[in-house]
């Protein structure tokens, strides 16, 4: 189990760029296999959970090269299907929850597609519902092995038909959209996320020659075609890496710009962050943060009550920077109650604030009240463990604003999706180490 060492209360300046984003490079990913012709992804972040997702289509048979950091080809032409059944694949298929969104290429394209109940993140119920019952309606039959815990699919054809999604599923609007450009006739899918990540994957299949209309909206309307072929695609910049370093910037009041944000792509992100009394300012594509020396105030409602942020299906605000904002919060100059309500295990990593010297009020496992310190106290370092990649980032946040030093256990949660953070934080004067 990996350890950080992070001495904090120092201040930070330069510039920090922002990693390839992860969740878009794991649909991308999935979508090589409904090609047999060589596709062409760059800005592809070097993360333990995306790395994982690559070695795992280099033993279905994806012909793999890398180009260049971050960029790479691949190759779908002559895949091994038997691998699926494999023990080695059941292994390393759980330890990814993104390994389920190769469900639905592998179906369109060769009527068949398996995979264990996939791991990830310990942060609540993240049910599958939304992927297998959009693959029953395009003409699917289901099974699953309550024994081992495996999911299977198949059919001699997909038919494209009419479906509403039960929730704004981004996995689950990415692997049914997947599945349908391949389907014979036309699909349409309401109450789809729209997330920039699918409006990614929804250029990319264009680009390969799907026929996806209303990109950008909640209503998807996919043509099936007979066939596609390869092409080449950049992954945006990682938004929730962006929110991080914000949040960074703020409590550690620290001069920092990050570069080529893909401002067009942050939607209601930097407002948030201003609602938080966070001055932000857009130079070009980048951000340029400015010491906040006299800290920062959290804006009221109109009416005098305190501000409420909670998570919402896009353009909302995503529930990933919650814990950011949460933690940010600690230090600031007012009230306000954080509302996470996709997931009910996520803000349970705030008791290791609380011993920090966080004055936080856990309402109930989704709601938690935050009155901050405006920095007439810092927080106090401590030992503590990374529960899941956003939990444990936001720890570290924490710690680098601490008197003191922190020690930070099973940082592996942290690496599987930032990349290299420890190096790219020493490089804007951060005292970090990896221990262990």
């Amino acid at each position: 189990m990996g350890t950080f060492q992070i001495e904090g209360g120092h201040k930070l300046s330069g510039e920090i760029q922002p990693q390839g984003a992860k969740n878009e490079a794991l649909q991308i990913l999935c979508g090589v296999l409904l090609t047999p012709e060589k596709v062409t992804i760059n800005n592809i972040p070097d993360i333990i959970d995306v790395n994982k997702l690559i070695s795992l289509l280099g033993n279905l048979g994806v012909k793999i090269q890398k180009l260049a950091h971050g960029s790479y080809s691949f190759q779908a032409d002559e895949l091994n299907l038997n691998y699926l059944e494999t023990p080695d694949f059941k292994k390393e298929g759980s330890s990814l929850r993104g390994s389920i969104m190769i469900v639905g290429p592998l179906l369109t394209r060769f009527g068949k597609g398996y995979i264990p109940k996939p791991g990830g993140d310990k942060i609540g119920r993240r049910r599958l519902d939304t992927h297998f019952e959009g693959f029953i309606k395009l003409g699917a039959n289901f099974r699953y092995n309550r024994e081992e815990y495996f999911y299977g699919v198949d059919a001699e054809k997909l038919i494209g038909t009419d479906m509403l999604l039960d929730e704004a599923s981004v996995t689950g609007t990415a692997n049914i959209l997947m599945a349908a450009v391949l389907a014979e006739g036309t699909t349409t899918i309401y109450n789809a996320a729209c997330e920039p990540y699918i409006q990614q994957l929804s250029k990319m299949l264009n680009s390969m020659g799907a026929k996806v209309s209303g990109v950008g909206s909640n209503l998807l309307t996919i043509e099936g075609v007979e066939s596609l072929g390869g092409c080449t695609h950049t992954v945006l910049p990682d938004m929730i890496e962006i929110g991080s370093w914000i949040g960074l910037a703020a409590i550690t009041q620290s001069e920092i710009t990050i570069k080529n944000v893909s401002w067009d792509n942050l939607g209601n992100i930097p407002s948030v962050f201003r609602k938080m009394g966070i001055t932000l300012e857009k130079r070009g594509d980048d951000i340029y943060i400015p010491e906040h020396n006299d800290g920062y105030e959290i804006q009221n409602y109109i009416d005098g009550s305190m501000l409420t942020i909670s998570d919402a299906p896009w353009p909302g605000f995503t529930p990933d920077l919650l814990s950011i904002v949460l933690v940010m919060a600690t230090q600031a100059r007012g009230s306000v109650l954080i509302h996470q309500k996709m997931f009910e295990s996520r803000l349970f990593f705030v008791d290791k604030l609380i011993d920090m010297g966080a004055k936080i009020i856990l309402c109930d496992p989704h709601r938690a009240s935050i009155i901050g310190h405006d920095f007439k106290s810092q927080l106090k370092a401590t030992t503590m463990v990374s529960p899941d990649i956003r939990a444990g980032v936001s720890l570290l946040i924490a710690a680098l604003s601490a008197k003191g030093t922190s020690i930070i256990h099973n940082i592996e949660q942290i690496d599987r999706g930032y990349e290299r953070i420890d190096e790219r934080l020493r490089a804007i004067g951060a005292k970090i180490i990896r221990i262990a």
